[in-house]
Order: C-alpha cells, then sequence, then structure tokens
C-alpha cells in the first residue's frame, strides 16, 4: 500500500531502514529530486493519543523550522485520507554514528573536533530557535557521503514554553535513552531541557574518541551515583589534549547549572584551537 502511494507522488519505495521514535524508516528513490530519499512512515492509527497529540505535532513543527547544514532536510510532509503520515528527508547515506563507530571504532581527536563542531553547530540552531532535541545519542546522528555529521529524529524534540516574563518554563519530562539521560531527568527535576541536551552532546562526544560509554546503564541508581561523584573514565592508553578533556568534563556536569550550554561549548578552547594534527 505504501509503495502505491508513494509511487503516484513519485517514489520508488526500498529497504526497511529502521524503526524511528514512533515510525518506521525507509529508503526511496524520488524521481523528482533525482536522488535517494528517507520517508518516516507513520500510521496515526497504530500510535497512542500521546504520541497523536503531544509528539506529532511537536516533530512537524520542528522539521519545518529546523533548518541547517547538519539537520537532516525534510523535502516533503504529506498525509493520506487513511491517516498515514510520510516524512520525506534527506538520506544519511553512510548511515548512524553508532554503527560507524561499531564498525570502525574511535575517531581520532582532530576528526572528532571537526565532526563535533558540526554536531555543536547544529545544536545551537535548534536552541537558539527555542527547540530542544531531548533524544540526542549517536542513533540519532547520521552520516553523508563525506561523514559529515547530520541531526536526525525529532520525534521527542519541544519548543521551550515561557512565561509571562519570557523566562522558560522548565520540564520535568523523561524521554529519550538512560545511557545519554542527564542525572536531572533520571531524577525527575525539573530543568530547561537544552542544559539536559548538553549532558547527551558530552556522552556523544566521549563515544565519538573511545567508542564506549562513559558510564554503565544496566544499573540507575548506580549510575547515577558514579555520574554525582564526576568520576569520568578516561581510558590511559588514548592520549587526549587536556582541553578535549575539559570539555567533557564540563558537559558532564551532574549540576545542570554548572553545565554548559552551547554558546560554551563553541567557545571552548578544544574548539577554538588550530587543530594540532592530533
Amino acid at each position: 500500500m505504501d509503495a502505491v502511494v508513494l509511487k503516484k507522488k513519485g517514489y520508488s519505495l526500498g529497504d526497511t531502514l529502521g524503526e524511528g521514535s514512533y515510525g518506521k524508516v525507509k529508503a526511496a528513490y524520488s524521481h523528482r529530486l533525482k536522488c535517494k530519499v528517507a520517508i518516516k512512515i507513520i500510521d496515526k492509527k497504530k500510535i497512542s493519543q500521546n504520541v497523536l497529540e503531544k509528539f506529532l505535532p511537536r516533530e512537524m513543527e520542528a522539521l519545518m523550522r529546523l533548518h541547517h547544514p547538519s539537520i537532516i532536510e525534510t523535502y516533503e510532509i504529506f498525509e493520506t485520507s487513511s491517516g498515514k503520515v510520510y516524512i520525506v528527508m534527506e538520506l544519511g547515506e553512510k548511515g548512524s554514528l553508532l554503527s560507524y563507530l561499531t564498525s570502525q571504532g574511535a575517531m581520532e581527536e582532530s576528526t572528532a573536533r571537526s565532526k563535533f563542531q558540526q554536531l555543536a553547530s547544529a545544536i545551537k540552531h535548534c536552541h537558539d530557535l527555542d527547540f530542544a532535541h531531548r533524544d540526542l545519542k549517536c542513533d540519532n546522528i547520521l552520516l553523508d557521503n563525506d561523514l559529515n555529521f547530520k541531526l536526525s529524529d525529532f520525534g521527542f524534540s519541544k519548543p521551550l514554553a515561557r512565561d509571562g516574563n519570557g523566562k522558560t518554563i522548565l520540564s520535568s519530562t523523561f524521554c529519550g535513552s538512560l545511557a545519554y539521560s542527564a542525572p536531572e531527568l533520571l531524577e525527575h527535576i525539573p530543568c530547561d531541557p537544552r542544559i539536559s541536551d548538553m549532558w547527551s552532546l558530552g556522552i556523544i562526544l566521549y563515544a565519538m574518541l573511545f567508542a564506549s560509554q562513559p558510564f554503565d546503564s544496566s544499573n540507575v541508581r548506580e549510575m547515577l551515583h558514579v555520574q554525582k561523584q564526576r568520576k569520568i573514565p578516561f581510558i590511559k592508553s588514548k592520549h587526549l589534549s587536556t582541553e578535549c578533556k575539559n570539555l567533557i568534563v564540563h558537559l558532564l556536569h551532574p549540576d545542570a547549572s554548572q553545565r554548559l550550554c552551547i554558546d560554551d561549548v563553541l567557545r571552548h578552547p578544544w574548539l577554538t584551537v588550530k587543530d594540532r594534527g592530533k
């Protein structure tokens, strides 16, 4: 059925690429754009009321408002009378950062720096437009043919609400993945979701450099204890610059009020120094 609908719209449907936060993602060829695309297919009859009324409209708003070289581009969104939504997007030809790290291993520091800069600039774009991603993880960073980073899956994203004085209304909703979730989310402490994004960014940077996670998420209580002690396991055999370690430590600060915001990250010495060929 999907193939018939999409053929009328000028798309030849291909293989399933994976599952998004609440819909399957398939590869396709766009005869209009003359390139491969990814199509997220959401059946409104099969998703919960909460997703239908809250998360799906937020994702649509994010996709229509967020345009940046390091964010997966949305080409078209349409809905059929049967209640199926099709979101046609740029394809990450080289798959996810997670699959890259699994197959290729950790990145050299100089490579990680240039890729992380792309990701940080994408997050700045989101945060400047008052969007928190809320599901930042290696699975949701896609790579193009040149291995450039492309942020994807805005299924849990949220436009910030503000009170009468313009102050951000704090959020305490837990969404996303345990291994990437900030301590305040695990403890249900209301916070600015953009600051919680920054913790996830620190986890991603660590993963890029070590191809592993800094914390064991199999026991949440134990993980929280380790996080609050600020014990980040820098593996001795991998030499990292002092600036790089400093950035990770300040992104993975358990106190949200002490954590770096995205502007701090982009001003950080690790991203502003000349590449030293590491």
